[in-house]
């Protein structure tokens, strides 16, 4: 890997591209996106691509482990946590873990603060006792529940919480408190966009498609005291331990999805790691934001102040028509994927790690403008 990765590259480097605001599957970084072009048919002298390549063969042990390593280095991840690539997406987690840590005669708590933790808990009901500990859901998850609000039932099996909802456009800013239940975290939109002390969560999992690579991997950060508890005569594919004990080789795992995730983890490291693409984010964010609330109520954001995603930017124009308009010229100007999910309308735009700070600042100016003509 050479340290071309971390090399910045403007939306003039490659004819043709556009904004893509996309809530996901989202931009990756262009650098990630020359190496995987630059390797496609013959993979470091392999002689194929990874396309190609053997689960088992030496060459992608190697990308996995290095993926896994980098992963580790990012987060800091104590070594009593074990790494998972999975497949299935944060909706098969939604099974898998009343599966393999709700027994039976237990509960498992629920935060609910938007449709993906929403679709979480009703998972989890098919399979077992869950309870809602708190909820924003009467207000249209416009804000992340208080602390004071969260209602934590001490002997719960778990806490499952999302951190980030890419519908609503709302984010925890730190973990909920949840005393010595172990906390689960759906990190999906907003993985590996912040420094995390890892040992606050029992498991943290999360889709690659937002912010970590492409569709197909799953991320899972899981605890070896958790493991421990999974029951025994769970189909083999849906059992953790057994997926941690063969490290993720169990059956074929999303090789090229892996790969590509690998380079995408080097970038973060060559960028500076967490700590830097935080701050990168908060700034892409306070343009757009600032940009909102100088609009004099002509763009009104969904979510409260203090509940502000960094990478959900969810807004409202004064009518539908408007909004209808918006998208449409908005994506004829190359600022593409702005249109809000089909459940909440109004506009979104996604500004993941990849998602270059170029993009907010045409976004904005295509914004000051709409107003201006239509205002």
């Amino acid at each position: 890997m050479t340290d071309t990765l971390a090399t910045h590259l403007s939306d003039q480097d490659v004819s043709g591209r556009i904004f893509n605001f996309s809530a996901g599957p989202a931009v990756l970084p262009l650098p990630v996106l020359r190496q995987v072009q630059s390797e496609l048919i013959n993979y470091q002298g392999a002689g194929m691509s990874v396309l190609e390549m053997s689960h088992r063969s030496s060459t992608f042990e190697g990308i996995i482990h290095t993926a896994e390593a980098d992963l580790r280095t990012l987060y800091n991840i104590p070594n009593n946590y074990k790494v998972l690539f999975l497949q299935g997406g944060a909706s098969l987690q939604f099974a898998m873990i009343p599966m393999n840590f709700l027994p039976q005669g237990s509960s498992a708590d629920y935060i609910l603060s938007g449709a993906w933790s929403e679709a979480a808990y009703k998972e989890g009901k098919k399979l077992g006792q869950v309870r809602v500990s708190a909820s924003t859901a009467a207000e249209q998850f416009k804000r992340i529940p208080s602390q004071a609000e969260i209602q934590t039932d001490p002997q719960a099996a778990y806490a499952h919480f999302t951190s980030n909802n890419t519908i609503y456009g709302i984010q925890w800013r730190s973990e909920p408190e949840v005393g010595e239940v172990p906390l689960i975290c759906d990190a999906s939109s907003d993985i590996l966009s912040r420094p995390l002390d890892i040992s606050k969560y029992s498991l943290l999992y999360g889709g690659a498609q937002k912010n970590a690579g492409p569709a197909g991997v799953t991320l899972v950060i899981v605890r070896d005291d958790l493991l421990a508890k999974v029951p025994a005569k769970l189909p083999a594919l849906l059992d953790y331990r057994l997926m941690a004990e063969k490290e993720s080789l169990y059956n074929t795992p999303p090789t090229f999805g892996i790969y590509v995730f690998g380079l995408v983890a080097k970038w973060l490291l060559e960028l500076g790691g967490l700590t830097e693409i935080q701050q990168r984010n908060e700034e892409k964010a306070k343009l757009l934001y600032t940009a909102i609330d100088a609009s004099e109520g002509y763009y009104q954001g969904h979510a409260l102040p203090d509940s502000r995603s960094l990478m959900n930017v969810t807004f409202r124009l004064p009518s539908e028509d408007l909004e209808k308009k918006f998208a449409k010229e908005a994506t004829a100007a190359g600022l593409d994927g702005l249109k809000g999910h089909r459940s909440v309308g109004g506009l979104r735009a996604s500004i993941y790690n990849a998602f270059p700070r170029a993009g907010v600042e045409a976004l904005v100016s295509f914004m000051q403008e709409f107003q201006r003509k239509n205002g």
